[in-house]
């Protein structure tokens, strides 16, 4: 019995996914399209992570979809707002019904012969295995595992009497009010839960090994109100959307190029933020230089305030061991804890956990490189969407897209049906995912490398990434365009 066949396999029904359909709608509207997703609703993270005070720690101006305008009054925006506007786009442009929830691709195999590949996946709802074929595959699951997130080795935990729990899985029914709340982490997790549970626990922690750069940044954007009473949508969304885009690349730059200059302007923004003689060197000024991990933004100071209040403390220190009541540092002492929260990150899964094979050759995905930062050497008509760690995740996602649907127009106006990277000469490779970050360096070996310079290159650099991926040819030195039949050039 023949599989089923369509033009384009999308994994992930998250905000990657959804806004690669919809770019595929717009730009490809000839091309059939089937969205797999292994869960069973629309939303990927932001359906997932139900933790108290889940909100987006970029603004949504440039979270947003560049062809949907994002109309709520908060420009930080809580995981609830932002689901239902992920949700909404899915079914203005008719991406729900592409939308096939509970599968989840363990395989795909590629063949150069009928320049097809082959998707294996498993039905969660029905236990059922099924195939199904494609010309082209477009992985946007993200980089992490959903189903469990990284909890460290924590020692004397069969000790504690009180109870534990990873915000990547936060129970419905749990109940903080009037606690003692120990929340174990820096992170962008830690810095958005610790105001979230300070307005009803009798207090809470933030429990850090070392200090994380935390910056205040109002949760409404004065300019997009003042504009959207003057123009139209689109275009008062488009201008703020380049203000933030060129807010965050200077950022970035500057702190690339004056690392001791914004590390003191960081330090001075945080202690106007604290009490008077609060150890900022402690607890907010880290070791490493800003943007070697990524920076929290936390709305209108909440974290700040939680402190000023006395609602909120962080400690920066060690855990030696779980006690009965808590968890003992260190330095000697013991934070009593009737909950503790491990806000301690993510576990890498690249790919959504599939495996690739190419022409019966198993993909080595940690011996590939990244052409454009979107697909694979080596490997066929596929992409994937790994968005930016200094600024929005969307702002790379979007280019991403409109590069596939770029790709897929210059296949059929050539009657050419493979586009296939190839690796370049060189041993100066990277992680793609340039940051020191615990969950990056936990898991480097099964990450894409990246080369020296474009297109092996990811530039972190939005306005660069544009007119390259954009208005800039999509043949070069860097990929073969085949028909089908001539073997895939594999990396050596």
């Amino acid at each position: 019995m023949a599989s089923e066949h369509v033009d384009v396999v999308i994994v992930g029904a998250g905000l990657s996914g959804v806004g690669a359909a919809c770019h595929l709608r717009i730009a490809c509207p000839d091309r059939t399209v089937a969205v797999l997703e292994w869960r069973g609703a629309i939303g990927g993270t932001w359906d997932l992570f139900r933790y108290p005070g889940v909100r987006s720690d970029s603004d949504m101006f440039t979270l947003g979809y560049s062809f949907r305008p994002w109309r709520d009054p908060k420009a930080i925006a809580d995981g609830a707002s932002i689901r239902e506007y992920v949700r909404d786009t899915a079914r203005e442009y008719g991406v729900d019904r592409l939308i096939r929830f509970h599968h989840r691709i363990v395989a795909a195999s590629w063949s150069s012969e009928t320049a097809r590949w082959t998707v294996t996946a498993e039905r969660a709802d029905t236990a059922e295995t099924i195939e199904l074929t494609c010309s082209f595959l477009f992985n946007c699951a993200g980089y992490y595992r959903y189903d469990a997130g990284y909890t460290p080795e924590l020692p004397g935990l069969a000790e504690y009497r009180g109870r534990v729990v990873h915000p990547q899985h936060w129970p419905a029914e749990l109940d903080h009010a009037g606690q003692r709340v120990v929340v174990v982490g820096s992170g962008a997790t830690a810095v958005t839960l610790v105001p979230a549970l300070a307005d009803t626990a009798a207090h809470v922690t933030m429990l850090q090994r070392s200090p994380t750069y935390v910056v205040a940044l109002p949760s409404r954007d004065r300019l997009a109100e003042t504009l959207r009473r003057r123009l139209p949508p689109g275009l008062a969304y488009g201008i703020v959307r380049w203000k933030n885009i060129l807010r965050y690349t200077a950022n970035f730059q500057l702190s690339r190029r004056a690392p001791g200059l914004v590390k003191t302007l960081l330090r001075r923004a945080a202690r106007s933020q604290l009490p008077p003689g609060y150890a900022v060197d402690t607890h907010f000024a880290p070791r490493y230089n800003p943007w070697d991990q990524r920076l929290c933004v936390v709305p209108d100071g909440d974290l700040f305030a939680a402190i000023r209040s006395g609602r909120a403390d962080v400690v920066t220190d060690t855990i030696v061991s779980f006690t009965e009541r808590g968890v003992r540092l260190a330095s000697g002492a013991e934070l009593p804890a009737d909950l503790v929260v491990t806000a301690t990150g993510l576990n890498v899964q690249a790919l959504g956990g599939m495996t690739l094979t190419v022409d019966g050759v198993p993909v080595r995905l940690g011996e590939t490189v990244a052409y454009k930062g979107m697909m694979l050497s080596g490997v066929p008509n596929f992409a994937l969407t790994i968005g930016y760690t200094n600024a929005s995740w969307t702002l790379k996602a979007d280019l991403v897209a409109r590069y596939v649907c770029r790709l897929l127009t210059e296949l059929a106006e050539r009657d050419e049906q493979i586009v296939t990277p190839i690796a370049p000469d060189t041993d100066e490779l990277d992680p793609i995912i340039d940051l020191k970050a615990g969950y990056v360096l936990r898991s480097v070996d099964q990450l894409p490398k990246q080369g020296p310079a474009a297109p092996w290159r990811l530039h972190q650099n939005y306005p660069r990434d544009l007119l390259m991926m954009r208005h800039r040819p999509v043949r070069d030195a860097g990929v073969r365009f085949d028909r089908a039949g001539r073997p895939a050039v594999m990396v050596s």
